[in-house]
């Protein structure tokens, strides 16, 4: 194998590539990143290079083009890859393979990296079916914004996945941590004669993957293998996949408020700053007191032992006095997420969950998203 390609072409498509790559792989050649020089089907028969990666678990795929001497594959490691295509000078970048050392050369640079064995690569998976297609920037926003909700442990998979549900021309994602749970429906193109589906995908994964295709500011097309339990995504010449998971996403409708007694309408960027600025003295984080009453909202944290602090915001508010606790971290991430400057927070009582959704100048709710978060219990 020898090509020719230029190294900010290069450099990201490895990144992207290796970002998706398990930071301890069972096997050195999961760790790895494929190198196929050959004809690129999205070039129109021209040569590229074809960067990729699998672990059995989610795949990434990148056509770079190339100037192809001599046509081949090679497999190196990902991660030293990634570092390496980062420092080069901004210049062509010269990869050449001699037996079991892959040879790269850039300006002056030169490094020799050892080659793993093609032979004992996986098979790449293929894209499945296409489900339907939205804009890359709503799919990357709607993501960031659900993934925020989704737990970390991975004792309890059902909770590390986003429910991605499939009705018509509506696209719902749903995560929860059991404390917190975010949803975002948005309107997409869906493909011809698709029934209606729900699945769980890795959120990590997801939201990884929806980042750097909703910053191409292309369409990014959903593909979907339930029976197979892969979904697929691909947008700007990048195609993923991921396995879903084989889990019992929690019955979260009915956690879901039909109804609320107050309801208070804030300036975001001022409750988050307050929120922080509050916390510092909450022992590890504990909560944040909102005492709400009519004009005013009083926000107060901590105690005689650990040092205490509070500070008013005006607010619009709709109710009797209340006093209600939350997680501020929990809280700062859910007010970050709205994408609006003004918040509508309603609630019922302070042991019942208050949703937050982002609210227009005028106050009124902009449909599509909400974050359910459930109150810390007061003492006393």
């Amino acid at each position: 194998m020898k090509i020719r390609v230029e190294r900010d072409g290069l450099a990201d498509a490895v990144a992207w590539v290796a970002r998706s790559l398990p930071s301890r792989p069972p096997v050195p050649v999961l760790g790895g990143v494929l190198l196929d020089a050959g004809s690129d089907p999205d070039s129109a028969g021209g040569d590229a290079l074809t960067v990729s990666g699998f672990d059995y678990e989610v795949s990434a795929t990148v056509g770079v083009p190339a100037t192809i001497a001599d046509g081949g594959r090679t497999l190196v490691s990902g991660r030293l890859l990634a570092d390496i295509t980062k420092a080069l000078p901004a210049q062509p970048v010269e990869i050449s393979v001699d037996g079991a050392r892959a040879s790269i050369t850039c300006g002056s640079a030169r490094f020799s990296l050892p080659t793993m064995p093609v032979e004992d690569y996986p098979q790449l998976p293929a894209q499945p079916a296409l489900a339907g297609e939205l804009a890359g920037e709503a799919f990357g926003q709607a993501v960031t914004q659900v993934a925020v909700a989704a737990g970390k442990d991975d004792t309890l998979p059902m909770l590390t996945g986003m429910r991605v549900e499939i009705a018509g021309d509506t696209l719902t994602l749903v995560a929860t941590d059991r404390f917190r749970l975010a949803m975002r429906e948005v309107n997409w193109q869906p493909a011809e004669g698709l029934a209606d589906a729900a699945v769980l995908v890795p959120a990590r994964t997801l939201a990884e993957a929806a980042k750097s295709l909703g910053a191409s500011g292309a369409t990014v097309q959903i593909a979907l293998a339930s029976g197979e339990g892969l979904l697929g995504l691909s947008g700007s010449g990048r195609y993923a996949t991921t396995r879903l998971l084989d889990a019992e996403f929690p019955p979260y409708r009915q956690l879901l408020p039909a109804q609320h007694t107050s309801r208070a309408v804030l300036e975001v960027s001022a409750l988050a700053e307050s929120i922080k600025r509050v916390s510092l003295v909450a022992e590890r984080g504990t909560q944040v007191r909102l005492e709400f009453a009519e004009g005013s909202l009083r926000l107060s944290a901590g105690g005689d032992d650990e040092g205490s602090a509070e500070e008013e915001l005006p607010v619009e508010y709709e109710g009797e006095p209340v006093t209600i606790a939350f997680n501020p971290g929990y809280l700062v991430d859910g007010l970050g997420a709205l994408h609006t400057d003004r918040a509508e927070l309603t609630f019922t009582t302070p042991n019942r969950p208050a949703l937050i959704k982002p609210a227009d100048e005028q106050g009124q709710v902009v449909p599509g998203y909400l974050y359910l978060l459930m109150p810390v219990r007061l003492p006393g």
